[in-house]
């Protein structure tokens, strides 16, 4: 079998499974960007999806308008792929955890220099626009959790580019914003340039020593924990998490893993929270209409 005919194979599984999945088009052109070999063009991927089109069904105007964005937007699906190719989600074998961080943060460094919006979310291929929407429907999802208030302190693990502290900046009392990577901090701080209740700060990837105990009333970690868990350190992380929450506060794990089994992730957030005193209040649930991500809500024991 030739190398395109391998692709055309992978490209209509691909195409196949995110419909069945249910995933919008602009997830599913994430999920191309990141699966199919780069040199196969958008023209070429679009042209796929036509002549996969049914003349009767539900999926034709989906394959249809996967066809329209790859051959409008073939610049932005490029940069997409060229922003996911910095990031290897590998571990080789004796890299530590601290060496794993050192790799991530470069590699986060150079797909926020590519695209600091596709570099936090794939699927908003670069565009603020859409990168705000999503952003925004977490927040609202948050805020409905009862997470977030005028006197709340949160702490967001793996802030990116600061585009969550920009959404919650109004909706709670202060916000803290960590990452390992200096050049989406240098872009979170002039996102959020002039906001008195946002502080971002450089972290080591390995721990939250920098924060004292029970000195948080909400922690939010978005699609960062995928990382953590590369670098085998996710479960010092939720231990971590348990100790900076003030006694019935509360954690939101937006995707714990990229593992394709949501039950292995279910399974190991049900053990840790177990084991650090911890109750689950959402388990697994995928609740957000513009992006794929799947929300776990812990909370400490011992509140009101």
């Amino acid at each position: 079998m030739t190398i395109a005919r391998q692709t055309d194979v992978i490209a209509r599984r691909l195409l196949r499974d995110c419909k069945a999945d249910g995933l919008s088009v602009d997830n599913a052109l994430a999920r191309l960007a990141i699966h199919i070999d780069k040199t196969i063009s958008a023209a070429q991927l679009a042209d796929v999806a036509v002549d996969m089109r049914p003349s009767h069904s539900p999926g034709r105007c989906w394959l249809q308008e996967i066809a329209t964005m790859l051959r409008d937007k073939a610049d932005a699906f490029d940069a997409v792929r060229r922003v996911a190719a910095c990031v290897s989600h590998d571990r080789a074998n004796g890299e530590t955890p601290a060496l794993t961080v050192e790799r991530l943060a470069g590699g986060f460094d150079r797909a926020a220099a590519i695209s600091p919006a596709a570099s936090v979310q794939l699927s908003s291929l670069g565009d603020e626009d859409r990168l705000s929407a999503t952003t925004g429907e977490i927040a609202l999802w948050l805020e409905r959790q009862g997470m977030l208030g005028t006197r709340e302190r949160i702490l967001d693990i793996g802030c990116g580019i600061g585009r969550l502290e920009h959404a919650l900046c109004a909706m709670a009392g202060f916000v803290v914003g960590i990452d390992i990577s200096p050049g989406m901090i240098a872009i979170a701080r002039q996102r959020c340039a002039g906001v008195a209740n946002v502080e971002f700060r450089l972290t080591s990837g390995l721990d939250l020593g920098d924060f004292a105990d029970q000195s948080f009333d909400g922690v939010v970690a978005l699609d960062s924990f995928p990382y953590l868990v590369l670098a085998a350190v996710a479960e010092r992380h939720f231990g971590e998490i348990a100790r900076v929450l003030r006694p019935g506060g509360m954690a939101a794990i937006l995707n714990y893993s990229y593992r394709t089994s949501p039950d292995i992730d279910s399974s190991d957030i049900n053990r840790l929270a177990h084991a650090y005193g911890m109750d689950i209040l959402v388990d697994g649930e995928m609740p957000f209409g513009s992006w794929d991500g799947t929300a776990f809500l812990i909370r400490r024991g011992g509140g009101t």
